[in-house]
């Protein structure tokens, strides 16, 4: 087995357009969640969301953004910020030995639900052509691998939740064992749509607006959550082999130690602690740590009753009395829930705090919740931390489950 580090990182998310911008949001404490605007709003009962001002024309030129979902324009974004981050240059022989590793849960939706509203409210007889292509779940991935050049394996995970927390673990196994120098990997999600606005609102899984501040509605660990808030964004990260990067003479962010994966098997919707120990198990174990070397986990955390409970209770059955001083924090409680991305995202967030030696809060914690009883780093961010390993969970709808750990890089 290889080891495999991480060169590179790129995130456009709610509260920032690049790594260092939605970091410092973070550690803040401010939170990106708003109110939706105008006639979206006017017919969801939940008007709540995390949402980005972007303009693709930024970032690209009319014709190119218009054949692109607004998810890969994401992914395509926070890809090239990575890249630039890794310093990496692609020649031939490179191209051939890199992968594209990619999650989304919904891929398309902005592109479908306009293909809806042509076929169904305007009456058209015809949607747009690139509609197809646009909307498939691959279409990120494919799309990076063309801008980038990369010929190796251009693979889309769709795991719900941990979509983008799989396609980084697959990514971090393919490079170990030698089946590729070097991957992009992360996720991308752009769901803030109408039609899965209502869908979510239909599995009563949706906070309910704050009266006073409805930055402040999502509130993950405390006994007054009410559930999670729908965000969109990207997480890229650059992944390759020791000694690849090393030969390039490449700033080594992090090595990527463990990764653990595993599924309920119980439940469609409801998670379950046995899969959510499992996977933790795993991955502290390939990276070779006791529980008690993980100084920082960035939670799962979504705000919803049974679900941060369980998690809970997973974590002390894997950290034992370690898990007294585990500093864990949610940081969808500014960002919102980004579904096939959060996995990155999130991951990118323990990276950096792995090391500035800043943890970021849980924003809007406010009641102590006797099945919620760990450090959540409530409200104010924790700086001057010795962090020398970190993990991230994700968990999914399907009862899927994805741990990622990572550890200060040491020759």
């Amino acid at each position: 087995m290889r080891r495999v580090v991480v060169s590179g990182v790129g995130v456009v998310a709610p509260g920032g357009a690049d790594v260092e911008s939605f970091f410092s949001s973070l550690i803040q404490g401010r939170s990106s969640i708003r109110s939706l605007p105008g006639a979206l709003a006017e017919q969801l009962p939940t008007r709540l969301a995390a949402s980005i001002d972007f303009d693709a024309q930024c970032h690209f030129p009319v014709l190119r953004a218009a054949t692109l979902d607004r998810f890969s324009q994401f992914a395509l974004v926070a890809v090239r910020q990575a890249v630039a981050d890794a310093a990496l240059s692609f020649d031939d022989e490179l191209r051939e030995r890199s992968g594209v590793f990619w999650g989304t849960g919904m891929g398309g939706a902005v592109t479908l639900e306009l293909g809806y509203n042509d076929l169904y409210l305007k009456g058209l007889d015809r949607v747009r052509p690139l509609t197809v292509p646009m909307s498939m779940h691959n279409a990120a991935a494919a799309q990076i691998a063309i801008e980038q050049g990369v010929r190796g394996p251009v693979l889309t995970y769709s795991t719900a939740c941990a979509s983008s927390a799989n396609a980084i673990g697959e990514a971090f196994r393919a490079i170990a064992h030698g089946e590729i120098d070097l991957a992009v990997t992360g996720g991308s999600d752009a769901l803030l749509t109408f039609g899965a606005l209502k869908a979510w609102e239909g599995l009563h899984a949706l906070a309910l607006a704050d009266p006073l501040d409805p930055a402040a509605s999502c509130r993950p660990f405390s006994a007054d959550r009410s559930g999670l808030v729908l965000g969109e964004g990207a997480g890229a990260l650059v992944l390759e082999s020791e000694e690849h990067a090393r030969a390039r003479g490449a700033t080594i962010l992090a090595e990527f130690a463990g990764y653990g994966r595993s599924n309920d098997a119980v439940h469609i919707t409801k998670p379950a602690e046995h899969g959510q120990v499992q996977a933790m198990r795993q991955a502290i174990a390939e990276a070779g740590l006791e529980p008690a070397a993980i100084a920082y986990l960035n939670a799962h955390g979504t705000a919803t009753l049974v679900g941060d409970a369980v998690e809970t209770a997973a974590i002390r059955s894997v950290f034992g009395a370690a898990a007294e001083q585990l500093a864990i924090s949610s940081s969808k409680s500014m960002h919102g829930h980004l579904m096939g991305a959060t996995g990155a995202v999130e991951l990118i967030v323990a990276l950096m705090a792995m090391r500035s030696g800043v943890i970021p809060p849980t924003a809007n914690y406010r009641v102590a919740d006797p099945e919620c009883d760990l450090d959540y780093v409530p409200n104010v961010a924790r700086h001057g931390v010795a962090i020398d390993a970190v993990m991230s969970n994700s968990f999914a709808f399907g009862g899927g489950n994805a741990v990622l750990v990572l550890r200060r890089y040491c020759a």
